[in-house]
């Protein structure tokens, strides 16, 4: 949680991926990519280190932290325990530089204050190979799985929405589910551990929970007038509790089924007959950068901040003449630095994040930045909420026209002795973000 005390100061800049404000209940399950087959447990690829499969944010921690690699897309890595031991053979063989990319922190600092980590990832051929020599052993044993769900001729379930009873092949439900209920969680030959997937939703409407927005009703009659009311007899696509039962998870690399109905919705936008209102019902909301308040429009968001937390982005940005780089790091360092339980004005440490804001208040510290070389640092190009939806309302100092051919000069170099930057900047979810400003 976003708002939650850091007590342990040791764990405050352990943030091993950016983290996400919370907009549904955690979800504790995981997608196909990181479901570890068995209980193999997970080895360190240095020291004697291992943990079980469950405890494998343990693991990573301590990657960074004792040995300073990081793992890049862990969650899609088929096989997680496979993809350890491979490695640490292959460590043990040639150095570590030999295969990984070196990123050196507070790169325009003093040199004693410089550290270099290691990121191991697929932009190495070896280790794309491996992930998708992982990925289709998995592909394998899930379609396996696919056609016996195919012959099967033995299922046997009710219709979640009538009662009808249903025996032979899993198509004669879901076909009539989609048909009578206008309820499709999609075609039978894309779904795989079906029998699971429809236990999976039976359990949320007995739960009362509506299988779109998640929320939790009164009886079971409001519930089927909210969802036949609200067009939500469709499951949620932000839940990654579905992933497992798509074969498109598998079959290709890093592609998730939530990314192929965008794909398709994007194909029928122009079709005027379709009724997509019902997707207006989560809207993207900015989040004040001292307290959980969320505002939908750019200028909610910074009234707010600067009439109840006197903080005036927009004056900041004019003072210092930021651009729109500059204006980035500046969110994601204000943020980082309040996540972990630190004033950003004067440094000074606390132990919970509550502590920290009420000293920035106290102090008159608000407005009160460190010096630029602070915060303007590589490093902090990579946001620090992965769905920070503030960093969508920055936007460029007023340049002519004439600068924009120059823009292009400013894309991030995330370090200076970084091989191959092109194939990492695509990687990175902040120079995605950013590069649709150009």
């Amino acid at each position: 949680n976003a708002s939650s005390c850091q007590a342990v100061h040791s764990r405050k800049d352990s943030i091993l991926e950016p983290l996400c404000f919370p907009d549904q209940p955690a979800d504790t399950s995981s997608p196909p990519g990181v479901q570890c087959p068995g209980s193999e447990p997970l080895v360190c690829l240095f020291c004697s280190e291992s943990v079980p499969p469950p405890r494998k944010d343990v693991l990573l921690r301590h990657l960074l932290m004792e040995h300073k690699l990081v793992i890049a897309d862990v969650k899609l890595i088929a096989d997680v325990p496979k993809y350890l031991l491979y490695w640490k053979g292959r460590f043990l063989e040639q150095p570590l530089t030999d295969f990984c990319s070196v990123i050196k922190t507070n790169s325009t600092g003093p040199v004693e204050k410089q550290e270099d980590y290691f990121l191991l990832c697929d932009v190495l051929p070896e280790d794309r190979v491996l992930r998708e020599k992982l990925q289709q052993k998995r592909l394998e044993e899930v379609l396996e799985q696919q056609q016996k769900e195919r012959d099967d001729s033995s299922f046997h379930r009710l219709c979640m929405f009538c009662s009808e009873e249903f025996t032979g092949n899993r198509s004669s439900l879901l076909n009539h589910m989609a048909r009578e209920h206008s309820f499709s969680i999609g075609l039978p030959d894309n779904i795989v551990y079906c029998s699971e997937f429809l236990d999976t939703l039976q359990d949320k409407l007995d739960s009362l929970q509506c299988l779109y927005c998640e929320k939790t009703f009164r009886d079971k009659t409001t519930l089927k007038d909210h969802m036949r009311k609200k067009a939500h007899r469709r499951i949620n696509a932000k839940n990654h509790e579905y992933d497992r039962f798509y074969v498109i998870n598998y079959l290709e690399l890093g592609k998730t089924w939530e990314e192929v109905q965008s794909e398709d919705d994007r194909e029928l936008a122009d079709d005027e007959d379709d009724d997509w209102s019902d997707w207006q019902a989560h809207p993207v909301s900015a989040v004040c950068l001292f307290c959980d308040h969320q505002s939908e429009t750019l200028e909610q968001i910074y009234a707010h901040m600067k009439e109840a937390h006197g903080f005036d982005l927009h004056l900041l940005k004019t003072e210092l003449n930021l651009k729109f780089y500059q204006q980035v790091k500046l969110v994601n360092f204000i943020r980082r630095q309040i996540h972990q339980s630190r004033c950003y004005g004067c440094t000074r440490m606390f132990d919970c994040r509550a502590d920290a804001l009420r000293h920035i208040a106290a102090e008159g510290h608000v407005m009160k930045l460190p010096e630029m070389s602070a915060w303007d640092q590589p490093q902090y190009y990579f946001p620090t909420y992965e769905n920070d939806a503030l960093l969508c309302t920055l936007s460029d100092s007023e340049e002519g026209d004439g600068d924009e051919e120059h823009r292009g000069e400013e894309i991030p170099v995330i370090a200076e002795d970084i091989s191959n930057l092109r194939a990492l900047k695509q990687r990175t979810r902040v120079i995605r973000l950013t590069q649709r400003r150009l």
